[in-house]
């Protein structure tokens, strides 16, 4: 299959037409390269305040609701470009209200298929952000999509920094990583740890980024980021682990081959077998023998 991975810029909004108008080019530009697969960033529905006006755009709290209150006609969107195009895609997270989940907001992914499917994918961990001035909470459980176009895991932006996550996902064949970070650091937090989920479970790791400047909002103000696609580097795959990557900062898709058949091969005879030596890690992984090494000057 062909994977495309965004890095997608956050614009001010004239109406609702210039974002169907938006969303339409960028689905046909990718479904145009033979994309099966398009994956948005975390939080690029933050665009959709703008509709809303300058204001609640920059309010926190305002932005949440108005972007909230759009999920629904933006999902119809999405299920329509899924089947009309033909590719599944991960929609860009929102803030989504779902009192059956949690008494405040969760950050929450889309993934449709172009016969009419759709799963929800929560976010696991809050970073300090979310936590200490949004307020968004952590959302349902993680999920793993049995898809035409094999088995899919999502881990949002720091939840991919946690190697349990991934281990709970470690039946996936994709892992989709769509994030958002305001500097280079947080970046490289995402990528490595993406590249490591990728490495542990012998899968192919997919990260989308939002990238660029929105004066108009506190949330997503600052963007650095690339897409990539990243493997363990191992037999089937790029010595780097690499498949693809985007130019930092620069607007537009990334794409990479991504091969299914060489996801079970590694996984059944790799140089390194880490997905099926993980368990040899238990027992060794609880208590530490100390042992003091300092050197003393009598």
């Amino acid at each position: 299959m062909k994977v495309a991975t965004a890095s997608y810029p956050l614009d001010f909004l004239a109406d609702w037409q210039a974002y169907v108008a938006k969303l339409t080019q960028w689905v046909s530009e990718a479904a145009g390269q033979g994309a099966d697969l398009l994956v948005f960033p975390e939080y690029g529905a933050m665009e959709l305040a703008t509709l809303d006006g300058r204001d609640v755009a920059l309010d926190l709290e305002a932005s949440i609701h108005a972007v909230a209150a759009r999920v629904p006609e933006v999902d119809a969107l999405h299920s329509d470009l899924a089947g009309r195009y033909g590719v599944h895609i991960l929609a860009a997270s929102a803030p989504v209200i779902d009192p059956s989940v949690a008494a405040r907001p969760v950050n929450r992914a889309r993934l449709f298929t172009p016969t009419g499917g759709m799963g929800v994918q929560d976010k696991q961990i809050m970073t300090r952000f979310e936590r200490e001035d949004w307020d968004i909470a952590p959302g349902g459980p993680l999920r793993l999509f049995d898809t035409a176009l094999g088995r899919i895991g999502i881990l949002i932006c720091y939840d991919s920094e946690f190697p349990l996550l991934g281990r709970a996902l470690r039946e996936a064949d994709i892992l989709l990583v769509p994030s958002v970070t305001e500097a280079l650091s947080g970046h490289s937090r995402v990528r490595i740890g993406a590249q490591a989920r990728a490495l542990e479970a012998q899968c192919v790791a997919v990260m989308s980024s939002v990238v660029g400047t929105a004066d108009w909002s506190q949330s997503v103000d600052e963007s650095v980021g690339r897409g990539a696609v990243f493997g363990p580097p191992d037999i089937g795959f790029p010595a780097t682990g690499i498949l693809a990557e985007g130019a930092l900062n620069a607007p537009g898709w990334t794409y990479a081959e991504v091969d299914l058949d060489a996801i079970a091969r590694v996984r059944q005879d790799g140089v390194t077998l880490n997905r099926a030596h993980w368990v040899d890690q238990l027992g060794r992984d609880d208590a530490v023998d100390v042992t003091v090494l300092r050197a003393f000057v009598t």
